[in-house]
């Protein structure tokens, strides 16, 4: 799902399709070209190249074509290419988008295939999850990226502390410390729900709830309300407003002017950061969000993409064998690596080390969680009442008030889309 979660990827692609020229393994007659379409910005050019030379020498039947997609507008055109007879034979897709492809009918079920060849029952829950609809494997977990707690390393010293929190409590005990006139212990916007997302998810709480076939709000339960309570006591310790997100203004810009301790954020917004401010570079650090006890980081969001493929597409077949490669160790430690991901499974976690933001990220990722997995949540984020929510919230008013009128809303969504 492309939540501006992914702001801070390495590499860009180049948007022409790369499907090479010249004599290329698999161009004669006989040939299979397997068209996968790629959003712009997940690989980098260099990792496409690689792979597309390994696979079609392994390969020499297929040729492949990489298309590159522009996130804004994705939805309507992907649903147009399933409905269509010229569907490409592999497209990546957002892990919280493949509930509403599936909706229509036109997606392969890969259960077999990704029980049997790519060890599906050890992907990571925030990418194989949505990936999943009615106990149907659909889409095939492809890279992930979720917020770490980004801080400043001179301030942390100057203050004195010397060991990162593990737990909520010590968070907010070194946020407070961190808090002074001239200086904010943490930037947290009010409006910055993935994170609050988390809290609640701790909390043992959800943003929607399906029952009997039906989903319905359900921020106003007990377990949502005390994330929402740690949420209000961490934003307090800051001077982020209360009535807008994270890119109002952008965060990245209130760190970079050096007197915020933390942020909550993607680790490439450290290259941001950096550039708007080169005297942090080589000071910033990085730790998983902090959860309720020190024996497992604290719940995120996860961002991501799967991958999927077309019932209608003329190369099914052989779409599915590009994909079991993309999705494979050998390909998923590569792109990690290149483009400073997080891979589909806890056990490649190690492949990051040595990059301490991404590091920070596989050990979050392993508490991360996905959006209600309705074909209609798109519709409650285009129209967020939970960022509503959070500003009334914020301003006083009453947390099970207005978590009830959310939910209704959400509720409302739900049902009509």
């Amino acid at each position: 799902m492309n939540i501006r979660i992914l702001a801070g990827a390495v590499a860009l692609v180049s948007s022409v399709a790369l499907s090479g020229c010249g004599h290329l393994p698999g161009s004669g007659a006989d040939s299979s070209k397997v068209t996968v379409w790629l959003m712009k910005g997940s690989a980098s050019e260099s990792f496409l190249d690689r792979f597309k030379e390994s696979y079609e020498a392994e390969h020499p039947s297929v040729e492949l074509e990489f298309i590159l997609q522009e996130w804004g507008g994705i939805g309507p055109k992907v649903l147009k290419a399933l409905e269509g007879s010229d569907a490409p034979d592999v497209i990546e897709v957002g892990n919280t988008q493949v509930a509403q492809y599936a909706e229509s009918g036109e997606l392969r079920d890969l259960t077999l295939e990704s029980i049997r060849d790519l060890g599906g029952e050890d992907w990571l829950p925030g990418l194989a999850e949505p990936g999943k609809v009615n106990g149907a494997q659909y889409g095939i977990p492809w890279y992930a990226a979720n917020r770490v707690v980004i801080y400043n390393k001179d301030l942390f010293a100057q203050a004195g502390i010397t060991e990162l929190p593990k737990t909520r409590e010590e968070w907010v005990e070194i946020t407070e410390r961190l808090n002074a006139a001239d200086q904010q212990g943490i930037y947290l916007a009010g409006q910055n729900w993935y994170v609050l997302a988390g809290f609640i998810w701790d909390e043992g709480g959800e943003l929607a709830e399906e029952g009997g076939g039906e989903w319905e709000g359900a921020l106003d339960s007990p377990a949502a309300l005390r994330g929402m309570d740690f949420y209000k006591k961490l934003q307090a310790l800051g001077n982020g407003p209360k009535d807008a997100d994270e890119q109002s203004p952008p965060e990245t810009d209130v760190f970079a002017e050096g007197n915020v301790a933390q942020i909550v954020s993607v680790p490439g917004s450290a290259a941001l950061i950096e550039q708007q401010n080169p005297e942090l570079k080589g000071k910033l650090g990085y730790f998983p969000i902090p959860g309720k006890t020190a024996k497992t980081p604290g719940a995120v969001f996860t961002g991501g993409s799967d991958l999927i493929v077309p019932e209608g597409a003329d190369q099914r077949g052989e779409g599915i064998e590009v994909v079991k490669a993309l999705a494979g160790e050998k390909w998923q430690t590569e792109l990690a690596r290149a483009m400073s991901y997080v891979p589909n499974k806890p056990s490649l976690a190690s492949v990051v080390e040595g990059q301490e933001g991404t590091s920070a990220m596989a050990q979050g990722a392993t508490e991360g969680r996905a959006t209600p997995n309705s074909p209609f949540w798109p519709a409650v984020e285009a129209d967020n009442p939970i960022k509503a929510y959070m500003t009334a919230v914020l301003e006083g008013g009453d947390p099970a008030e207005e978590a009830r009128k959310a939910s209704d809303r959400i509720t409302a969504k739900l049902i009509t889309g």
